[in-house]
């Protein structure tokens, strides 16, 4: 895990631009306990680390 600032955008993008992979946008969410996607202005973010093998976009139920 590690910290990341973004301004503004999304956790889709977040998560292909630091993960490799779109879907892997929900374990970006879940290690910040967000339930949307959206980021609105300045968010310090905890980015899991890389899992080739993560992905689905979907939480588990």
């Amino acid at each position: 895990m590690r910290n990341f600032t973004t301004v503004g955008g999304n956790l889709f993008r977040l998560a292909a631009e630091q993960l490799g992979d779109a879907t892997q946008w929900i374990r970006i969410a879940q290690a910040n306990a967000l339930i949307d996607p959206v980021v609105i202005g300045v968010a310090n973010l905890v980015l899991p680390d890389k899992d080739p093998a993560a992905g689905g976009g979907v939480a588990a139920q």
